[in-house]
């Protein structure tokens, strides 16, 4: 149950808007809307007979949370908005719930694999926070065969020119001369493509296989499942669990 009055990105969270960050953008960017009046002030405080609106839709907090796993295809993009974008990997969830959903972190458009959807914004804010350290595993293919002490240099951290903190891997396995496992427990824009890029690697393929103890398993490209009650328990528990 909601305590009332509630800050608006809380509301808007357990609206199924996202993650309180980015209802905090939406906010910022003039999209929302109390009792017809436009708020762009972080921090406004609504009560439950307030009438809130998001881009002209109006939303409400929603009492049961639902929980699924993609395997995305490439080609498509994690956002649910984007003016310039025709393929949302939502799209692909068939469940009467999809209007309520967004995913849990990104996966770029060039990549594919697991992305995980919920209406759960108070997960998605604990799983995307750099603190719980949750594990993401990928399967990298690159043009040329990544050299360990490349690999290492990566583990240790990386300072790019587009960021004043470091970009790291958490672990690695190297598979054969095609494919090496990655994992990360950060998540920063376009990590391991950037990573690479910088050692003069070019991505040939790059697959997200795990999220915290979720696997991606024998789900077919472009399908989805329900998550187990299970995987949900795990998934609130999680705090960088190492496996």
């Amino acid at each position: 149950m909601i305590e009332y009055p509630v800050r608006l990105q809380v509301y808007m969270a357990k609206s199924g808007c996202g993650s309180r960050r980015h209802c905090e953008t939406l906010i910022s960017a003039g999209r929302v809307m109390v009792n017809m009046q436009r708020v762009t002030t972080l921090g406004t405080k609504v009560n439950e007979d307030d009438v809130v609106m998001v881009d002209g839709r109006t939303i409400e907090p929603v009492e049961q949370y639902f929980y699924f796993a993609l395997n995305k295809p490439r080609g498509y993009v994690s956002t649910n908005y984007d003016p310039n974008e025709r393929n949302f990997a939502r799209d692909l969830l068939d469940v009467p719930q999809k209007p309520l959903l967004f995913s849990i972190g990104r996966l770029d458009k060039d990549s594919s694999g697991l992305l995980l959807f919920t209406n759960d914004g108070e997960l998605t804010q604990k799983l995307s926070h750099p603190s719980h350290e949750v594990e993401k595993e990928y399967l990298v293919s690159a043009s040329r065969p990544i050299a360990r002490e490349d690999l290492e240099a990566m583990r240790r951290g990386v300072y790019l020119p587009d960021n004043r903190l470091a970009y790291r891997i958490h672990r690695f396995e190297i598979l054969g001369s095609r494919w090496t496992r990655i994992i990360l427990t950060e998540g920063k824009n376009r990590e391991i493509r950037k990573l690479l890029e910088h050692f003069d690697y070019r991505v040939l393929d790059l697959i997200r296989v795990r999220v915290g103890p979720v696997e991606l398993g024998e789900l077919k490209t472009g399908h989805w499942r329900r998550l187990t009650s299970d995987e949900v328990r795990r998934l609130h528990d999680e705090k960088g669990q190492k496996r």
